[in-house]
């Protein structure tokens, strides 16, 4: 599933379309009607998180990429697209996404200083948020939208890594200043993520994501399906500190 950074670059590629009509629209997404786009004009992308938001002048069309989702800009699909937007001068198809019409306001519906990669994050709410969780453990945590807007599983094992703490640590054990440490790290990863996936690096950057040995103690990783969501940790028993 495309994290936080990634949607930020489909925003980028969007751009160009920004202030241009629709002149055609379809595909098999449910939850939107696509011919109602027909005639309209793109007037912003924001992004949250990993939702992708097209602006539209009296509502806005949300895409979240799911596990498989995929998007191509000016080139054609093999299949019927899920949503296939035509402007004047080019065109973009996506491809096993959840599609939804927003008709309410989105500062109604989105906590923007909870979005990882957005100027308005606010690192106090997000300790506040984590407070508020004392029994859970903080590979979840890492991955509640809610408070990580963007977050996925390679920020959280690579933060985890940073800031040597072990994903089954329980938050309410760990020290309010590990906390900010932790945050920190999301934030600052976040944006080495967005630099190193633009120039198709990202992946010999990673340290603990998918990896055998610890950098740190060049001994072997831990892997586990770890806290209630059961996605994938990296980790080291050595360096990694447990607060349970």
């Amino acid at each position: 599933m495309p994290e936080g950074p990634s949607i930020i670059i489909l925003k980028e590629k969007l751009k160009p379309f920004i202030g241009k009509r629709v002149i055609d629209a379809n595909g098999y997404a449910k939850g939107l009607n696509a011919g109602l786009l027909i005639g309209k004009t793109l007037k912003d992308v924001k992004t949250w998180g990993k939702q992708t938001l097209l602006i539209f002048p009296k509502f806005a069309v949300r895409i979240h990429m799911g596990l498989f989702g995929s998007y191509k800009i000016n080139e054609p699909v093999k299949k019927n697209a899920a949503l296939h937007l035509a402007f004047s001068k080019g065109y973009v198809n996506f491809s096993i996404i959840s599609v939804k019409l927003i008709e309410q306001p989105l500062d109604e519906l989105y906590d923007w200083s909870a979005d990882i990669m957005s100027d308005q994050w606010d690192n106090e709410k997000a300790v506040a948020k984590l407070k508020a969780k004392p029994k859970t453990m903080i590979c979840d945590a890492l991955l509640d939208q809610n408070i990580f807007a963007g977050s996925g599983n390679i920020i959280k094992n690579e933060v985890l890594f940073r800031s040597m703490l072990h994903p089954e640590s329980i938050i309410g054990h760990i020290p309010e200043d590990r906390l900010k440490v932790l945050i920190d790290e999301v934030i600052g990863f976040s944006q080495e993520f967005l630099k190193w996936r633009k120039v198709n690096q990202l992946i010999r950057h990673l340290q603990a994501h998918q990896k055998d040995i610890c950098p740190r103690n060049l001994i072997p990783f831990c892997k586990a399906d770890t806290g209630k969501s059961k996605r994938h940790s990296y980790y080291c028993e050595k360096c990694q500190d447990l607060f349970d």
